[in-house]
């Protein structure tokens, strides 16, 4: 089996060139000075060779401090580098093994910045719940919130098409509410309510209503009951006859509406429990309820009912958006402003919320956090060795050069140590 492709190499980015430029310029003169050093050595070396007494030490300290010099001189190229572009072993540590620095550069972030324990400790720490209570508590930050939310509140509402309402309610709300049985539904909100006598306001409001209007329009009661009189009775008595219903009618529904213990008021109770337990326990009304519900929905108003509904709240929602006094900024305003002083006054409230957001970071970490850490090997795998080492030395290099010079100085003080103790033991 052939081995896949390897990913691309990807151009380091350019960074800031006139950062770089003076990167390079400091590069430049700390090369310059720790090689400076080492030819001052040199020639301080050739110039007190063979010399005894106090040049005796001048010379095994420039001899000393060469080594030491040129020893940190390899050491530093081999990182970047092949030494005089010799293929000395171990050298040109970056551009050759960079994925396995990456790979461990991978590792220490993942161990030593997105432990659980860390991340916890740095959110704890930071006390978000009350730097978000002080900055919201200044009044032009909570209007800021409030502007924010709105815009984008907006925003969201003008992308929705109606086309998306009417196929989320075509596509997914009704093929979901037509296999969902609607009967037991209906029996534990029946039950509910009569539990506690919710229905009894939808009835008084019936009722009021009903009674209004028999009141208002009695030639329509009569042209209804003059439907269903008999042709060959008198018109007259046909009135007569009608409006004695009409005013009866009246004052049966007064009577019902002004007495809750009306025997009307109670086998309303009686077929409405009834209804309930029937929903719940008998499968014939169960299917009848299933097939009203299934005959509702497939009727088009239902879809364009929908549609306006959504229409007439998206333009509702948007002009009191778009408005600095409208009832929902106002409204939002003082929300923010209230859980600003909360946040401020409750010291519960903010170690519940900085757990909170503690348990949230940690669950991060523990989902995505491999996942972030690999971004760094896999970018580091698709660099270009060699240019990668040039940027990485381009950075760092300035500060690796006081090696050299700390070698050049070290190994000097450390050639005169030796040959102060040659000399006393000699």
């Amino acid at each position: 089996m052939s081995k896949p492709p390897p990913p691309p190499r990807l151009a380091l980015p350019l960074g800031d060139p006139s950062a770089d430029v003076e990167r390079r310029r400091g590069l430049r003169r700390m090369r310059l000075l720790a090689s400076s050093l080492l030819v001052v050595a040199a020639v301080v070396y050739v110039l007190t060779r063979d010399q005894g007494g106090v040049l005796g030490f001048v010379n095994a300290g420039a001899e000393a401090s060469m080594v030491g010099a040129i020893a940190d001189w390899f050491a530093v190229t081999a990182l970047f580098r092949h030494p005089l572009g010799l293929p000395v072993p171990h050298t040109a540590l970056v551009p050759r093994r960079k994925d396995e620095l990456g790979r461990g550069l991978e590792e220490f972030v993942g161990e030593n910045f997105l432990s659980d324990a860390i991340v916890r400790e740095k959110v704890l720490g930071a006390q978000v719940a009350l730097r978000v209570g002080r900055w919201l508590e200044e009044p032009e930050h909570a209007q800021r919130v409030v502007d924010e939310v709105a815009d984008a509140v907006g925003t969201a509402l003008s992308k929705v098409r109606d086309d998306d309402v009417r196929a989320l309610v075509t596509e997914a709300l009704v093929p979901r509410f037509h296999e969902e049985p609607i009967a037991p539904l209906l029996a534990d909100l029946l039950s509910e309510a009569m539990r506690d006598d919710l229905h009894h306001g939808l009835v008084d409001l019936a009722l009021e209503e009903l009674h209004a209007w028999l009141i208002d329009n009695p030639d329509t009661v009569a042209e209804v009951l003059g439907e269903r009189a008999p042709w060959w009775a008198p018109q007259s008595l046909n009135d007569r006859v009608t409006s004695r219903v009409h005013l009866e009618l009246v004052r049966w529904v007064a009577d019902i509406r002004d007495d809750r213990g009306h025997r009307a008021r109670a086998a309303l109770d009686t077929l409405l429990r009834r209804l309930a337990h029937d929903l719940r326990e008998d499968p014939a009304t169960r299917e009848r309820a299933e097939a009203l519900k299934d005959r509702l929905l497939d009727q088009p108003q239902v879809v364009a009912t929908a549609v306006s509904l959504w229409q007439a709240l998206r333009r509702a929602l948007a002009a009191s958006l778009t408005d600095p006094a409208g009832a929902v900024r106002v409204r939002l305003l003082d929300e923010v402003t209230r859980f600003a002083r909360r946040l401020l006054g409750d010291d519960t409230l903010r170690e519940r919320l900085d757990r909170a957001a503690a348990d949230a970071s940690v669950f991060v970490v523990e989902r995505y956090g491999r996942e972030l850490t690999s971004v760094i090997t896999q970018t580091i795998e698709r660099w270009d060795g060699r240019e990668a080492a040039e940027r990485i030395e381009l950075h760092v290099g300035r500060d690796l050069q006081f090696i050299r010079i700390n070698g050049t100085v070290v190994g000097g003080l450390v050639g005169v140590l030796i040959h102060l103790v040659s000399v006393l033991l000699g």
